[in-house]
């Protein structure tokens, strides 16, 4: 069983930054991808971003591209998430997700294991 750890949520006034850390753990594990989701209060869980851990392909969604910069340590087995320019509208809980297989990275169906989850709340 994989374990996840996010880190480095926080209050941030609008046009601020604040980077994410998610560390996985728990013995010998692959994998295909880590990925970030969001949930606002109210709504339903997005997909935020995702990086494939060997090809090193990083893929956004449109709300955030060009703001935040996903990235990962290999040997660390920790992924970031560096986000600029917060706009109040991108406050939500933040969750770290991975996956050994490699399905439908866009989709949170598309991970095996979760964080608990880093609050991000920006102020305007």
């Amino acid at each position: 069983q994989v374990q996840l750890k996010e880190s480095g949520g926080g209050l941030v006034q609008a046009g601020g930054s604040l980077r994410l850390s998610c560390t996985a753990s728990g013995g010998t594990f692959n994998t295909y991808a880590m990925g970030w989701f969001r949930q606002a209060l109210g709504k339903e869980r997005e997909f935020v971003a995702t990086f494939t851990w060997s090809a090193g392909n990083a893929y956004y969604a449109d709300s955030v591209k060009g703001r935040f910069t996903i990235s990962r340590d290999h040997a660390k087995n920790t992924m970031y998430l560096q986000m600029n320019s917060l706009k109040p509208e991108d406050t939500a809980l933040y969750f770290c997700a991975h996956t050994q297989y490699g399905h439908i990275l866009r989709s949170q169906n598309g991970y095996e294991n979760w964080g608990q989850g880093t609050q991000v709340t920006v102020s305007s």
